[in-house]
């Protein structure tokens, strides 16, 4: 991505702690885009053709085609560029994938377009209406979302009304449970993120209203401070993963500050289950009508 910002953390600028200019390893044509394996050293070239390959092998669910993400620091000139190279992408995507859906009937797997466009609204009615026009099995919204999480929810309310009714919605990069919330009633229907396991890793777990959990502490708690060593408690006692089912957050504590490899494995456990709950509940709650009373319940506005 244009300026190394990308949506493996805060996807907006201002929650940027460093401006450090580091090593651009990729360069992008309307061929494709060659980087360099920053371990070998080699020089790597993806284009549609090659991503439709690699993600039909991998035996992706969902595939997503080819596309520039461009950066909240791009200027319209460049975001326009790449929009139309996306675009470019996406007819070649979906011919490649069509070409050799066939190929493996063991496999199910559906292919969605992203819809790019960065916070300029012209662009992104003009992507969100060229992406729908074509035969995806779902639509991706993609690319910088602004520079702020207001930002993100008016490019939602320029998008989302021009989406097909009859194919589901995905959010690329959001993770944080407050914004599940806000942009499911906005109507997105899917998420992904690193977040889950990005933040395991760091030592914060995620736990529910019932736990403590609230927007002031994000949902989370830090099992590396000193209060949970001797804390015999589940992380969250309403989950059901197997973290939970067999481990304190005493034992998690030692894990986490002797560095051993199993708390990396069991914190994702947790996060990542605790992730797909908190989405069967506000399904659930879709379904029985009272979304508004979950959010409520979870996020106190």
């Amino acid at each position: 991505m244009e300026h190394n910002i990308n949506k493996l953390g805060n996807i907006f600028p201002e929650n940027k702690k460093t401006t450090e200019k580091k090593e651009n390893l990729a360069k992008i044509t309307d061929d494709g885009v060659t980087f360099k394996d920053p371990q070998s050293g080699k020089l790597v070239h993806l284009d549609p053709k090659k991503s439709m390959q690699i993600q039909k092998n991998l035996g992706a669910d969902i595939i997503l085609a080819f596309d520039e993400c461009t950066s909240p620091l791009s200027s319209y000139n460049y975001t326009q560029k790449a929009l139309e190279r996306t675009h470019k992408w996406a007819l070649q995507s979906l011919n490649y994938f069509n070409k050799n859906k066939n190929q493996n009937k063991t496999i199910n797997q559906a292919l969605y377009g992203i819809i790019q466009g960065g916070e300029y609204k012209d662009l992104r009615l003009k992507s969100a209406k060229f992406i729908s026009s074509l035969e995806f099995n779902g639509i991706a919204i993609g690319g910088s979302l602004g520079k702020s999480k207001k930002d993100m929810h008016k490019i939602l309310e320029w998008v989302v009304p021009l989406l097909p009714k009859n194919k589901p919605r995905h959010l690329l990069g959001i993770g944080n449970i407050e914004d599940i919330f806000n942009t499911v009633e906005q109507g997105i229907d899917t998420f992904d993120c690193v977040a889950p396991t990005r933040i395991g890793r760091r030592g914060a777990l995620f736990i529910s209203p019932s736990s403590g959990g609230n927007l002031k502490n994000k949902f989370r708690i830090n099992i590396k401070n000193s209060k949970y060593k001797l804390d015999k408690k589940p992380i969250d006692k309403d989950c059901n993963c197997l973290t939970c089912k067999n481990y304190s957050r005493a034992y998690l504590n030692h894990l986490y500050k002797s560095q051993e490899l199993a708390y990396y494995k069991l914190a994702s456990l947790h996060n990542v289950n605790f992730m797909l709950r908190l989405m069967e509940k506000i399904r659930g709650a879709i379904d029985n009508n009272h979304f508004e009373k979950l959010k409520k319940e979870w996020l106190k506005i």
